[in-house]
């Protein structure tokens, strides 16, 4: 080495001092292209720096340089250092290509701070903030925030919450306009509408609904105050409904059963129940299995806030709600209400058919005060002034509801920004356009969202962004009837959105408080949403993120902020239905819930005041959430989609049989099938990790595979061997029916159990029926090879596939 750098040395001095090419890097934010400063040296000068394009030098002509020295001995000093000096050039090359090739491979894999994302867009025209070469996470996150404001935000909130937009009105029409204008002056690649004719139920004016009360002959008498008359239950049964009434707190089976085990038979009765814990779907489908006539619903103050400084809702206000136990059309199941096209003459199952009404507080303290009974438990006790709440029964009442059936056409709009690798893969965000009332929070705020992220998105696009993968726009219509306008429309091409939906984001419910915060969110999406929370500052602690402040209390993150996707959302459908994974977002108060939700005084100055003037903080923490979401999840190289999730999600849900073996041995049952099934999942997802983590993530048609294997994994759980028109809600683990885990844990807890009381929701069918082997096996073989279909699945080709059964 001694000799060779001697060699070096006197090389050095014999050259004439040739021209050297040195990168210096440009200063700014963002890593732009080396710049080459060429500096000329000569034997005892040193010349200015100059900074021009590299190129390739020929050989110089003759006379151009001073005379060589000592031609013969530079000769000979070069040829014995060429060998020395090739090697050392190797071995730089080899260690710097090595070592690049980690980081650059590294930094995909983690899908960290170092995403990389290059535009291949050569059409559009660029901005300011356009970035010539690679843009990296922090790149994209920054010109995100950039083009975030927080003014348009509140100011759409306000002046949405004061137009009229009931689904089918002439106000929702030209709402309906406006937005689609609003949208064709962004840079979007497309904007159109789908309409649906669907059936919708409203009051009668002319024949409102009534409540009396009845004598013992049977003759009404006097009429109850209804305070809010346009006030209703969509989908309720109509008719006439008349029996002695019962109070059955929540109205959840449990609840049912306990009256009953207290001697009060709920049965031919009319039951008053409280707001909350369940929807009012799943209120009227409990009474209606336990032989109850009619349902009575009312706020009841104990489940609102409480307090001189709290706002609460007034005692003469009810609280809209259908009771549709579903999503979509109820009159189309299975089929897209589109127009012109002819449907069997079927309706869902999950229509009542008993009748429901919503009733104010002070007409249940009336109706509270005649109820003779039992005391109700001290749990059931609530703050009217009526004390203490018995059970009954009492007075009979007479129940009228004269709803009526309506085709209304409903518009959805869309607009999309198409990605440039994966057109044909789309990252979806929705937000509910229509409301009963004002609707501040329950769609001012995420239609609010959903157009900033719009205009956000659009801006950037006029800066040179273009996402991987195409990101879709939706303004839902519809939606206070149950879904019914997202629905329809997965209904109507679930035969392409299967294929090519990545994930779903819905804005709905988006800012109902500021103190806590939840994500409803399939397991596939939980590892993300936590990668997303330490990038989003809290909008109510300064100088913490929203995963600081919601690990304040509690180390377990996951267990304070992840929920179940609820029946009464748009994600649930996606997930449920489409097999699509999904998430909703909520800012909520920290005990009882937002007060007005429902009602006409869900105005934007009640949800104001509810929030102490951070309604415009959230609203745009919200915004920042769901907009770094989107760029992950439409940017990411590779899907940011946690694919092993899912095993514990199995291994947690299948640990709640363990507890039954020993009863289904003693009849010679096992459940060994899905177990094995089990197994096979989890170590399909360990194999797929592994093969993405050795694989060549610069290979495209590679990457594109593993995509499509890990964005169909919530697809997999959709049962294939049942009836999407008969079981709408096919998912083992989220939907409804025979085929879910949750309906086989109900039907083997019948093993111990002396009567239907220990049932659950879905084994209400099969009350009084106990435990039948024919419909246990029937179960664990659709669980099983749903579970091992998703395993299959996972493993990729047929040749890959190793099971164990």
């Amino acid at each position: 080495m001694e000799r060779l750098w001697g060699l070096l040395q006197r090389a050095q001095r014999l050259s004439p001092g040739p021209s050297q090419t040195i990168y210096k890097r440009v200063e700014g934010t963002q890593q732009g292209p080396l710049e080459e400063e060429e500096e000329e040296r000569e034997e005892g000068t040193e010349l200015p720096a100059h900074i021009f394009p590299m190129e390739l030098r020929g050989p110089e002509p003759l006379g151009s340089r001073p005379a060589r020295q000592n031609p013969r001995l530079w000769a000979a000093a070069g040829r014995r250092a060429a060998p020395y000096l090739v090697l050392t050039a190797l071995l730089i090359f080899t260690g710097a290509f090595l070592l690049g090739y980690v980081v650059f491979r590294g930094s995909c894999q983690a899908c960290g701070d170092d995403v990389m994302v290059v535009s291949e867009d050569v059409n559009h025209e660029l901005g300011p903030d356009s970035h010539q070469g690679t843009l990296y996470w922090s790149d994209l996150q920054a010109m995100f925030l950039r083009h975030l404001g927080e003014g348009r935000l509140e100011d759409t909130i306000r002046q949405t919450s004061l137009r009229e937009r009931v689904a089918g009105s002439a106000g929702m029409a030209a709402l309906v306009r406006d937005l689609r204008a609003v949208l064709l002056r962004q840079k979007l690649d497309h904007v159109w509408m789908d309409t649906h004719y669907v059936g919708l139920q409203f009051p009668d004016p002319a024949h409102p609904n009534a409540l009396h009360w009845v004598d013992a002959a049977g003759k009404h008498g006097e009429q109850l105050p209804l305070e809010d008359p346009d006030v209703y239950c969509p989908y309720s049964a109509t008719g006439n409904a008349t029996g002695e009434l019962v109070y059955a707190h929540y109205g959840r089976p449990e609840d049912l059963q306990d009256l009953r085990a207290r001697g009060v038979e709920p049965k031919g009765r009319l039951l008053l129940v409280r707001l909350g814990v369940i929807n009012f779907a799943q209120k009227v489908a409990s009474a209606q299995d336990f032989g109850a006539q009619g349902v009575l619903i009312y706020p009841d103050p104990a489940d609102f806030s409480q307090g001189p400084h709290k706002l609460s809702l007034s005692s003469h206000r009810a609280v809209y709600g259908h009771v549709h136990l579903g999503t979509g059309d109820p009159y189309t199941p299975g089929f897209p209400s589109f127009n012109q096209t002819q449907f069997p003459p079927v309706q869902s199952s999950g229509l009542p058919i008993i009748p429901a009404q919503p009733i104010s507080a002070d007409t249940a303290s009336l109706l509270l005060r005649k109820l003779e009974g039992p005391v109700a438990p001290q749990e059931w006790q609530g703050h009217l002034p009526v004390s203490p709440y018995r059970l009954g029964p009492g007075p009979g009442l007479h129940l009228g509801v004269n709803n009526h059936r309506a085709s209304t056409p409903i518009s959805n709009i869309f607009g999309c920004i198409e990605g440039r690798s994966e057109p044909d893969h789309y990252v979806v965000i929705g937000a509910q356009r229509d409301a009963w009332g004002p609707g501040a929070a329950k769609s001012a705020v995420g239609t609010a969202i959903l157009l900033e992220l719009v205009r956000t998105f659009s801006s950037m696009v006029s800066n040179g962004f273009r996402p991987r993968r195409s990101l879709l726009f939706i303004s839902w219509d519809g939606g206070d009837f149950g879904s019914v306008g997202s629905m329809e429309w997965l209904e109507g091409y679930l035969s392409v959105l299967h294929l090519k939906a990545v994930v779903y984001v819905s804005l709905d419910n988006a800012v109902l408080g500021d103190d806590k915060f939840h994500a409803k969110a399939s397991p596939l999406l939980i590892s993300l949403i936590e990668n997303i929370l330490k990038q989003v500052d809290s909008p109510n602690r300064s100088g913490q993120t929203l995963f600081e402040q919601v690990v304040f209390n509690n180390h377990s993150w996951e267990a304070e902020v992840i929920r179940p996707l609820p029946m009464d959302s748009s994600a649930y459908s996606f997930t449920a239905f489409a097999g699509v994974p999904a998430v909703e977002f909520s800012f909520m108060e920290d005990g009882p819930v937002y007060p007005f939700l429902h009602t006409k005084d869900d105005t934007y100055e009640n949800l104001h005041r509810v929030l102490r003037g951070r309604l415009p903080a959230v609203a745009q923490a919200v915004a920042q959430l769901a907009g770094q979401l989107l760029i992950r999840l439409s940017h990411d190289h590779l899907l940011p989609l946690d694919f092993g999730r899912y095993g514990d999600v199995v291994l947690r849900h299948i640990g709640s049989l363990n507890e039954f073996s020993g009863d289904l041995k003693a009849r010679g049952l096992t459940l060994q099938w899905v177990y094995s099934a089990r197994g096979d999942y989890i170590r399909a997802a360990e194999k797929l990790r592994k093969e993405i983590y050795s694989s060549e993530e610069s290979d495209e048609r590679l990457t594109r595979m593993y995509n499509v294997r890990i964005m169909r994994v919530e697809f997999y759980f959709l049962s294939q061997y049942v009836s999407a028109a008969d079981s709408p809600f096919r998912h083992i683990f989220l939907g409804r029916g025979d085929h879910t885990l949750g309906a086989l844990l109900d039907h083997v807890r019948l093993l111990r159990s002396s009567g239907p009381g220990a049932l659950g929701e879905e084994a209400q069918v099969a009350r009084g029926l106990g435990f039948q082997e024919s419909r246990f096996r029937r179960q664990l073989a659709l669980l099983t090879w749903t579970l091992q279909g998703a395993a299959n699945a996972l493993s990729g080709d047929v040749w890959n596939i190793d099971n164990n059964l």
